[in-house]
């Protein structure tokens, strides 16, 4: 039998934003700082979710 995960709902962690000098400063589309808005935005958005989930009550 699997053993049942210690947390089935973890908290979302959040993106590691890259360094300056990761960036080549070359234009790229998308950019690596575009990239991690993008992982920034799904971040927020889990984060409400998983926050709403846990003031729900348990049964």
């Amino acid at each position: 039998m699997a053993k049942k995960p210690d947390n089935p709902d973890p908290k979302p962690v959040p993106p590691i934003r890259p360094d300056n000098d990761e960036c080549c400063r070359s234009g790229c589309d998308p950019c690596i700082f575009d990239l991690y808005d993008k992982a920034v935005d799904r971040y927020r958005k889990a984060l409400k979710e998983w926050e709403k989930r846990q003031k729900k009550p348990s049964r």
